[in-house]
This record gives structure tokens, C-alpha cells and sequence, in this order.
């Protein structure tokens, strides 16, 4: 069993490396025709995120990158603009490719409706036009913001994924965090989905938001497994009001204390045990028959800006405004600011700002950092063959640094295994292996790892 209590005293800032190099080190120094470029020469199989801005309403808790609204023309602005770069898009790279993974992620992808994700299915799939027949499609959904045509639309196009947004059912909380979403109204949106074939079924929580505590969340747990999903997220409440204005409408005295959230942790994975579920990376739990829970069985999960995947080894194309693309050796963002996106996209250019472009340490610390991430552990043989490097020395300053952790790891000649309290201190661990990470040591950028 994991030792939870040994787990509070690591609590630090640190990255959730969904990605390697972080957010952070993206910058304009990796120019406009690097990225053509790149796209060009690609010729792995495809992964296609869509990013769906708008939101009727602030969730004060959310960190994602959205845009409020309330006025129909500006999401048909958006879709045409989302058209256009797609036309782009087709100019540079060879779209004949296999499409293993498709995301609609937002925002809120069902506040548009469902002529319009109607119109933008057709278009993705007149650009790109050789989807593969077991390809992963799926759309987080906001079940507040989900009727019957649009659910019609999604499963007539193959989306066998969903994923439901509800963070919590306590009322006092859910008042709090300003996302009023009813049991019965989740219950009958994922009744619906599953009524028009839809087996995959994802439910994000989060535990870290105001009012909560353990009795509360026992509720919500109990409630949720009432709904039957296939996989749960439930994640740590990064609380960075410096980043994000909304959050500054908490009342940080409200926040439940680190003791109180790992208590929570604790609970969630005892509890899912019994019910059958297994705890996948660091906030993930899956059923057995689930592709996740095979996926780190076998060593061949993976990490990305969408969380845990199986679908490894593509090129991730991001398009819209914010969207970040992955390749073998690079990635890119688009512009955050939606006059910006337009300009470029009306001057005939894809609305990339910045990116990165890997070096050799780069790439060798994100096959390290990546492999503890998903699957906590690390073939240490096999990144000195791919790599072409000594391990212990290559990694000897990191390795004293890993030292602070070492009854939660085994490490010998072969293989770095993390134990079961480590894998709750994983983010710890893989920081030890950033190159980058002491430049911020003084400056709020990062949530606290607990």
C-alpha cells in the first residue's frame, strides 16, 4: 500500500510534463519557416487536436485557455477562421497520412451546435481524408451544454470517446466554483451517449477546490460510480491566481490544506479499488478491460497535452487559436489572442507564434522524463542504446538530486522503478531530470505538486 503521509512533506512547485521542454521554454526563436519546414518532412501517423474556445460562462476554477461568450456570430467567425486554417494546413503537409486520434478540446466543444460540429466534421474530414478505422475520436462535454442532434452528430462521426466534465456533485461546492451542474443532468447526458453507442466514457473530478473535504467527496465518489464510467480523471486543483483572474474569486481560507487533499487521494484510491477501477499515471484510474490500464500493463503508455494516451508514436497536429502541435523534434503553439490568429491567417500564413526545437539533451531528457511519467519506470539500457550515453554518468547531477527520493524508487544497472508512494510523487521525481527547472526557482509559475 501506498504511505500517504510520507508524501506531504515533498510538496513544491513544480510542472505536470505534458510536455518536455515545458510550456515555458517556447519562444520565437523557432521561426516560422523551421515549422513549415518540419511539417513537411513529417511522415508518421496523424493525431489532430481541435480547440473550441468558447464558454457561456467563467468555472473559476479553470485553467484553460477560453474565451466568454454568448453571441452566435462569434462562434461561426471562429469556424470559418478554423476552415481557413485548415486550407492552410493542407498546403504543407501530406494529409493523405493515417489519422490514429482526433480531440475536441475546449472551452466548451458542444456550445456549438450541432449544425456546426456538423459542418466542422465534414471539413476535418474532406482535409484529411484516410481516418483509420480504429482511430480514437473524442470530445469533452460539458453536460449542461448537450442535446440529442448533438450527440447524433458525434456518434454518426465516430466518436467513441467522451469525456464529461464535473469536477464535483456538492452543491456548496459547485455554488463556489460557479458551475451549477445537477447529478441527474450529468446522468442523463452520459445515459444519452451511451444510448447511441458510445463505450468509452471519461469523468473528470477534481479534489482541491474550496469547501471540499473528505466526507463531501466520499459523496461525490458514491455518486459518480452510479454513472458507471469507463475511466476517471481526477486531478489536484492547480490553484495559480497569478496566472488565472478568475481563481482570485476564491477565498484561499476556503481551500482544503494538503493534509485534507491527500486524505482525499487516499480515499478515491481505495475506494475505486474495491470497485474495480486501477489507478493509471498519477491521476488517471481505468477499468481492467479498459485500453488504458493494458496500456501501462504493457509499458506502452504515453503522455501529452491531452493527459494519458495509447496512441504514441504520431505526429500531433494542434489547430485554433492556443492549440500546441508535437513532433519528434519540436513543438508549437498557435497565437493565444484571437486578432492575432486571424491576421495570420488572413495574410495566407498558419497562426503559429512560438515553439521549440529539440537539441539532442532535449529530446533525451523528454524519452526519460516521459517514460517515468506515464509508465513509472525507466529501461535505462534502452535509452543508453537509443541515446547513445552512459546513464550514470550522463545523469550524474541528477541523480544526486534524485537521491531526496530514494526509499520511493529501485534503480539498478538496468531499469529505474518507481514504488507505489513514488508513483504519487512521480512530478517530484521526473523534475529531478529537468534541465530547465532552476531557472524558475524563485518566480511562481508552477502549481505544488501536492
Amino acid at each position: 500500500m501506498r504511505d500517504y503521509k510520507a508524501f506531504v512533506k515533498y510538496s513544491k512547485p513544480g510542472p505536470r510534463y505534458t510536455s518536455y521542454p515545458t510550456a515555458l521554454e517556447f519562444n520565437a526563436e523557432f521561426a516560422y519557416q523551421d515549422y513549415i519546414n518540419i511539417l513537411k518532412a513529417q511522415t508518421r501517423d496523424l493525431s489532430l487536436y481541435f480547440h473550441l474556445p468558447f464558454c457561456r460562462s467563467a468555472c473559476y476554477f479553470c485553467g484553460c485557455n477560453v474565451i466568454y461568450t454568448a453571441k452566435e456570430e462569434n462562434k461561426e467567425r471562429y469556424l470559418k477562421y478554423l476552415f481557413a486554417e485548415l486550407d492552410l494546413l493542407k498546403t504543407h503537409i501530406n494529409t493523405q497520412r493515417k489519422v490514429v486520434q482526433m480531440h475536441f478540446g475546449g472551452g466548451t466543444p458542444t456550445f456549438f451546435s450541432a449544425s456546426q460540429l456538423a459542418s466542422l466534421i465534414t471539413k476535418i474530414k474532406s482535409v484529411f481524408v484516410n481516418f483509420d478505422d480504429k482511430a480514437e475520436l473524442s470530445c469533452e462535454i460539458d453536460p449542461r451544454f448537450l442535446n440529442e442532434d448533438q450527440a447524433e452528430i458525434l456518434t454518426q462521426n465516430g466518436f467513441n470517446r467522451i469525456s464529461f466534465g464535473v469536477q464535483d456533485f456538492d452543491e456548496k461546492v459547485q455554488k463556489e466554483i460557479h458551475r451549477i451542474q445537477p447529478f441527474e443532468l450529468t446522468l442523463k447526458a452520459v445515459e444519452m451517449m451511451r444510448s447511441k453507442g458510445v463505450k468509452s466514457v471519461n469523468m473528470d473530478l477534481i479534489y482541491g477546490l474550496p469547501f471540499q473535504n473528505l466526507q463531501s467527496f466520499s459523496k461525490t465518489l458514491e455518486k459518480a460510480l452510479l454513472i458507471n464510467p469507463d475511466r476517471f480523471a481526477i486531478f489536484n486543483y492547480a490553484h495559480v491566481p497569478w496566472l488565472k483572474k478568475n481563481m482570485r474569486k476564491f477565498d484561499e481560507t476556503t481551500l482544503p490544506s494538503p493534509d485534507v487533499k491527500l486524505e482525499i487521494l487516499e480515499y478515491c484510491e481505495k475506494f475505486l479499488t474495491q470497485n474495480h477501477y486501477k489507478m493509471i499515471g498519477m491521476d488517471h484510474f481505468a477499468k481492467p478491460d479498459d485500453e488504458l490500464f493494458k496500456a501501462l500493463e504493457n509499458g506502452s503508455l504515453h503522455r501529452n497535452f491531452q493527459g494519458y494516451t495509447t496512441r504514441g508514436g504520431a505526429d500531433l497536429i494542434g489547430v485554433g487559436l492556443t492549440s500546441i502541435g508535437e513532433g519528434m523534434s519540436h513543438y508549437a503553439q498557435n497565437y493565444k489572442d484571437m486578432p492575432s490568429y486571424e491576421k495570420a491567417i488572413d495574410e495566407g500564413r498558419l497562426p503559429f507564434e512560438k515553439g521549440v526545437l529539440l537539441n539532442d539533451d532535449d529530446k533525451l531528457r523528454k524519452a526519460v522524463i516521459m517514460s517515468l511519467m506515464a509508465n513509472f519506470a525507466l529501461d535505462i539500457k534502452g535509452i543508453e542504446r537509443e541515446f547513445g550515453i552512459d546513464f550514470r554518468t550522463y545523469f550524474a547531477r541528477d541523480l544526486e538530486l534524485l537521491d531526496e527520493y530514494k526509499d520511493f524508487f529501485s534503480l539498478d544497472e538496468n531499469t529505474l522503478k518507481v514504488n507505489e508512494t513514488g508513483a504519487l510523487l512521480i512530478r517530484n521525481i521526473a523534475m529531478c531530470f529537468d534541465a530547465y527547472l532552476q531557472k524558475y526557482r524563485d518566480q511562481k509559475v508552477f502549481s505544488k505538486t501536492v
